[in-house]
C-alpha cells in the first residue's frame, strides 16, 4: 500500500492512497486516460515541468493514444541551472528555500505557462533517494504545484496556483511513481472543482 503524509498551508494530515494499487504503471495509464478525456472535453491543454520524476509524468501522459490533442510539452529541469534557464526560476529561491520547496515548484509552474500555450501546468521537485535527504527534507519529500491559466491561452495571463508537499514511502522508483500519480490526480481534482487554489 502506498502511504503519504500531506502538508498544505501548514496543515499536516495522513493520507492513504488506494491500497488496491499494486500496478503503478497501469494506474498512471488509467489516470492519464481520465485526464485526457477531461481536457479534450473542455478543449484544454496541459504542459509539465519535472525534476525528480525525470520525465515520468510526460511519459505517462503520452502513453495515451491521441494525447497530442491535449498535451503540449514537458520540461525536464533536473538541475537548478536548467530550472532558471528554461523556466525562469529565480536563483534567490534556491538560496533561500531550496529546489525542493513550495516556492520553487510554484515558480516552475509559472515558467511552464510563460513558455507554452497550455491551460494547465504541473511542476514536480523532490528527493527520490536513496540519498540526498535531510532532517527537514527526508528522502520521499516531494513538492508538486499545479497552475491553471485564467482567461485565454495567451502567455502572460493571470493564473490560479496551488502546491502540496508529500512525504512518500518506498524506494526510488516507488517515490517517483507516486509523485506522478499525485500530479495527475491534482489536475483531475481541479477539473472536477475539488481543489481551491491558493491566492497567487
Amino acid at each position: 500500500m502506498w502511504m503519504v503524509r500531506l502538508a498544505l498551508k501548514n496543515e499536516v494530515s495522513n493520507v492513504h492512497l488506494d491500497p488496491s494499487i499494486d500496478n503503478p504503471t497501469a494506474e498512471m495509464l488509467r489516470l492519464s486516460g481520465r485526464l485526457g478525456a477531461l481536457l479534450a472535453a473542455n478543449q484544454q491543454i496541459i504542459s509539465v515541468a519535472e525534476s525528480c520524476t525525470g520525465g515520468g509524468l510526460a511519459a505517462a501522459i503520452t502513453e495515451v493514444a491521441g494525447s497530442s490533442a491535449w498535451f503540449e510539452c514537458g520540461f525536464v529541469t533536473y538541475s537548478n541551472v536548467a530550472k532558471t534557464r528554461l523556466l525562469g526560476v529565480p536563483e534567490s529561491i534556491f538560496a533561500r528555500f531550496g529546489a525542493v520547496s513550495r516556492e520553487c515548484v510554484l515558480a516552475m509552474s509559472a515558467g511552464v505557462l510563460a513558455n507554452s500555450t497550455a491551460h494547465y501546468s504541473v511542476a514536480i521537485s523532490g528527493i527520490a533517494g536513496p540519498g540526498g535527504g535531510s532532517a527537514q527534507k527526508p528522502v520521499g519529500t516531494v513538492w508538486i504545484a499545479w497552475r491553471f491559466r485564467v482567461g485565454s491561452s495567451i502567455p502572460g495571463e493571470s493564473s490560479d496556483a496551488w502546491a502540496t508537499r508529500f512525504q512518500f514511502e518506498g524506494d526510488r522508483a516507488s517515490v517517483r511513481q507516486q509523485a506522478v500519480v499525485a500530479a495527475l490526480n491534482g489536475v483531475i481534482e481541479h477539473a472536477h472543482g475539488l481543489v481551491r487554489p491558493d491566492s497567487q
